[in-house]
């Protein structure tokens, strides 16, 4: 087990504040800007997504953890914005990924899960109850049932790349969040994730049409 030390005092739970706040471009798929704690959050089928939802969360320097995810080296989270001073990672705990989780909510106010397949009925009810009293919010790669909130990308490309060759530049991206109550009308973001310099960034409004009217100069003088 890969483990990278947690920055003590940054549990979080306040009492004062409803949830993680998340800044930037993805905060705005999110109803007033946070991740409510205590709920589940669903990315499936998109890492880069998920990781770059962890990052903009921990960005005051929140505590986290990956349980999961043996391919999430420290590289690969320090290039999508996670701090790896105050991270951990379980990497392979199998079929005891519960337990895992159980442990780290003491502790752990951002959980990042990998795909773990059919959640039973039972161990869902566990741990549903388990985020709400510690207030961990989980971040799942994957389906999760009964998910407060769920964001999809639908609809991807790259640039960067010319005629056969060329290094990719960006990628952008159109994101749904859709979720139960104030997330249960759907919002939608046209994003690059990663941007050039590999954070988000929110993409730019079309250039006016070359035959929009434009404004009249008055000579002055």
């Amino acid at each position: 087990m890969e483990t990278a030390a947690i920055t003590p005092g940054q549990r979080g739970r306040d009492g004062q504040r409803a949830g993680i706040p998340v800044p930037g471009a993805l905060g705005t798929l999110l109803p007033d800007g946070i991740l409510h704690r205590g709920s589940a959050v669903s990315a499936p089928g998109d890492l880069p997504l998920l990781l770059a939802l962890g990052a903009a969360a921990g960005a005051d320097h929140t505590a986290w953890a990956a349980v999961g995810l043996p391919y999430l080296g420290a590289l690969a989270a320090h290039s999508a914005g996670l701090d790896l001073a105050c991270g951990l990672w379980v990497d392979a705990p199998g079929d005891r990924w519960p337990e895992a989780i159980s442990t780290l909510a003491d502790g752990v106010p951002l959980i990042l899960l990998g795909p773990v397949g059919a959640v039973t009925e039972r161990t869902h009810r566990r741990l549903t109850g388990l985020l709400r009293r510690s207030g961990t919010v989980l971040l799942v790669a994957g389906p999760w049932p009964g998910a407060q909130l769920r964001l999809s990308v639908e609809a991807a490309s790259w640039e960067g790349v010319g005629h056969g060759h060329g290094l990719l530049r960006r990628r952008r991206v159109r994101v749904t969040a859709s979720g139960r109550g104030a997330a249960a009308a759907p919002r939608t973001a046209e994003l690059w994730l990663p941007g050039p310099d590999g954070s988000v960034h929110p993409v730019a409004a079309p250039a006016p049409a070359a035959d929009a009217p434009r404004p009249r100069l008055r000579a002055v003088g």
